[in-house]
């Protein structure tokens, strides 16, 4: 079953959880309306990392849903398209976001997605696999010591994007540093939150844990303005 309109949800990043599915996986499950959803893990930013597809699976048991997944370091799957297309979600994990555009657009996966986005099915990340859908960004994709900005996005989403907002020192001061030198305003996620966008405007954050949120940032006349999202919290 596909969704009303175009839905995205950016997850700042996980961490460790005790339920059998993470709550905010479990809500992204519950957005399609069927019972085992077809999930589709794209693991392009870790380069198909075999660890990578292993914990999609301990993540996406098959008692709750139909999981799959799509190597393009070693692909064996001919009609990209038609495999993409037949899925209720499509899941981006973490890595290298440079890396992850780079090889969607030479395989044309960026046209897929966008097709899929278009038709209701549900695309989702956490990382580099939230940051992907926005046209800009904070990313270690050049220096694992060292963030950066990263400005080639897919740009399904308009403006910029922040991922592990609460998890990593240097996210929060670099991102207010681009938005004041003229970045374009955007959203900022806590590990263990997400923001889900239909359409383009969004519409939800929600969290698995006290405190963690989203926020809307953006360059008000000299200064820059972080405002907290409020959250749901997920059972």
């Amino acid at each position: 079953m596909r969704t009303p309109r175009p839905t995205i949800v950016a997850v700042g990043g996980l961490r460790p959880h005790a339920a059998a599915v993470h709550p905010i996986l479990d809500y992204v499950l519950n957005l399609c309306g069927v019972a085992r959803p077809r999930v589709c893990f794209l693991p392009t930013a870790s380069g198909d990392a075999l660890e990578a597809i292993v914990t999609f699976h301990d993540r996406f048991p098959a008692v709750r849903c139909e999981p799959t997944y799509v190597s393009l370091f070693r692909r064996t799957i001919d009609d990209l398209r038609a495999h993409l297309l037949a899925q209720d979600v499509i899941f981006v994990g973490g890595g290298n976001t440079a890396n992850l555009l780079a090889v969607w657009r030479a395989h044309g996966l960026d046209a897929i997605l966008r097709e899929a986005w278009e038709t209701g099915i549900v695309l989702a990340g956490g990382s580099a696999g939230s940051l992907c859908w926005f046209e800009c960004g904070t990313t270690d994709s050049f220096n694992l010591d060292r963030l950066a900005p990263l400005h080639d996005g897919l740009g399904f989403l308009p403006g910029s994007h922040c991922p592990h907002y609460d998890g990593e020192v240097q996210r929060r001061p670099l991102y207010h540093a681009l938005i004041a030198d003229g970045f374009p305003e955007g959203y900022a996620v806590d590990d263990d939150a997400a923001i889900r966008f239909d359409g383009t405007s969004p519409a939800e954050v929600v969290s698995a844990r006290g405190g963690a949120t989203a926020y809307h940032v953006a360059r008000a006349e000299d200064e820059v303005v972080e405002t907290p999202l409020r959250a749901r919290l997920l059972g």
